[in-house]
């Protein structure tokens, strides 16, 4: 599996965007949001928005360090309970920040918090937040869910990239995801290639794309696989199997839970 291009996952932001839009039209802004349970709904779309122009800061200013919050023009997100002025609020701010995105192109030097220190990173980045933030939104108002199978797999891959950043940081959950001789494998079973391998020492982990047997499988289709990676439904659900020691699959996800 390899990267999308720069340009697609600007295309991305800009369509999940939309799509997360559409699917909080009409909905209960107050509901919770059972991926994210301290959230309301609204608050999950005032968080994506948010992001959204952070990111796009960022990448606009050429900034070389973190930018505080307060540094980012309206990330709070409109006034009062009005669904048209917040979607028309989150519209707003993904499309800033795809032009800016585009017009710096994927290789300008910017900061971020990972080891990759330059525009790609925020495209690829935002493209996933907005994605996974989608589902949340989708499943709190009940309301349909797919993605493109090549967006569904990078979901994958940058998730075990920045688990093992993490890990290398010295992130205390991403720490103890070790365990000599033990392994996970990801199987999406309706795009080719889409299968990764998840190995323990007792260093730490590694991964790579690989069909090998392990001691857990998930397989299944290859959003539900994502979904359930990303910890936004149960691994036996959506027509997902288990195969094998279902609790280092659990060990596995409540340690990764973080971000």
């Amino acid at each position: 599996m390899t990267l999308l291009t720069h340009d697609r996952y600007c295309d991305e932001i800009l369509f999940q965007t939309d799509r997360l839009r559409a699917a909080v039209d009409g909905a209960d802004l107050t509901a919770r949001v059972p991926g994210c349970p301290d959230w309301s709904l609204r608050e999950l779309v005032v968080h994506v928005g948010g992001a959204h122009r952070w990111a796009g800061e960022i990448v606009r200013t050429r900034s070389a360090v973190e930018l505080p919050d307060e540094r980012v023009p309206d990330a709070e997100g409109p006034s009062g309970g009005d669904p048209a002025a917040l979607g028309a609020w989150l519209a707003e701010g993904a499309a800033a920040t795809v032009a800016a995105l585009r017009e710096a192109g994927p290789d300008t030097a910017v900061w971020t918090w990972a080891g990759e220190r330059r525009t790609a990173f925020w495209a690829r980045r935002m493209a996933h937040e907005t994605a996974v933030h989608r589902a949340d939104a989708a499943l709190t108002a009940g309301a349909a869910y797919e993605v493109a199978p090549d967006l569904a797999a990078d979901t994958v891959t940058e998730w075990l990239q920045i688990v093992s950043f993490a890990q290398q940081s010295g992130d205390p959950e991403a720490a103890e995801l070790r365990g000599a001789g033990k392994s996970l494998h990801l199987h999406a079973t309706d795009v080719p290639g889409a299968e990764w391998l998840i190995e323990f020492d007792e260093d730490g982990f590694t991964w790579r794309h690989a069909h090998e047997r392990a001691t857990v499988a998930l397989r299944g289709p290859m959003t539900e696989l994502m979904l359930a990676f990303n910890r936004r439904q149960k691994p036996d659900e959506g027509g997902l199997e288990v195969l094998g020691d279902s609790g280092l699959l659990d060990f596995w996800l409540e340690r990764s839970s973080f971000g």
